[in-house]
């Protein structure tokens, strides 16, 4: 039979939004292989996949952890549209590499964790999807609570009108989306407040939220030009509480 590698979204933090089906699949495979940042305390997020393995595992969960492969992240490797996607490129090669060389050495069904959604914002998918054909494996993959929808609930908010687009973004692609004339846009995956703090913020409302259903969760609402301070400070504090810092904001044009 054909061995299984399955993905697997967890959710943006809190055990509470794991679904059923991926508690199910979480329990259906022989081991996890885990990425893990190299970093001089360890990589902060594991207490946190820990923590929630720990919540819905039958039995002790076998880890093989895989250190993850460093990506270019210096200005004049990325500064370029064109070297970012260089950069990315090259990481995903990187990464699906060492996932095969440890799938070859392991048997059974393979599972991965993803934060969020695994469709929402991550490359997991594209990176497995080389790795199986090497593996001789089939891909499977479980849907999670992406950050976007966790963030809607904290906020009570719908994030588009009636019938009006929402435009789903990065950080670092967020100028454009300004330029280009968008008034409702959701990022994800910024490194920092550079860009939110570049925008004019006459007549833009934003709904901010870091590390969602983690310990270290924070909030803010308001016009952006009341609320970035506040923003910078809770953003600092979840960093400090948590070691690490996941942060996703709507900006909206006021009507």
């Amino acid at each position: 039979m054909t061995r299984r590698v399955v993905l697997i979204g967890i959710g943006p933090g809190d055990p509470g939004q794991v679904t059923i089906e991926a508690i199910r699949a979480m329990n259906d495979v022989d081991f996890f292989v885990v990425t893990e940042k190299r970093r001089p305390g360890g990589d902060p997020l594991a207490a946190a996949r820990a923590a929630l393995l720990a919540r819905h595992l039958i039995g002790d969960p076998k880890l093989v952890v895989v250190e993850d492969a460093e990506r270019d992240r210096t200005v004049a490797g990325t500064a370029t549209a064109a070297g970012y996607e260089r950069a990315v490129t090259d990481w995903h090669a990187a990464r699906a590499a060492r996932y095969a060389a440890v799938l070859a050495e392991h048997d059974g069904d393979a599972g991965f964790l993803v934060w969020g959604d695994p469709a929402l914002y991550d490359s997991t998918i594209r990176v497995l999807a080389r790795v199986v054909d090497v593996v001789d494996a089939t891909l499977a993959v479980v849907p999670g609570v992406s950050s976007l929808s966790a963030l809607a609930a904290r906020h009570r908010i719908v994030p588009h009108g009636i019938g009006e687009p929402l435009h789903i973004t990065t950080g670092r692609r967020l100028p454009a989306a300004i330029a280009e004339g968008q008034s409702n846009i959701a990022v994800l995956l910024s490194r920092s407040l550079d860009e939110l703090r570049a925008v004019e913020p006459a007549g833009w409302l934003i709904w901010w939220g870091a590390n969602l259903g983690a310990p270290s969760e924070r909030l803010a609402a308001g016009p952006l030009a009341d609320t970035l301070r506040v923003i910078e400070t809770a953003r600092t504090a979840a960093k400090q509480e948590a070691g690490w810092v996941l942060d996703i904001y709507l900006l909206r044009r006021e009507r």
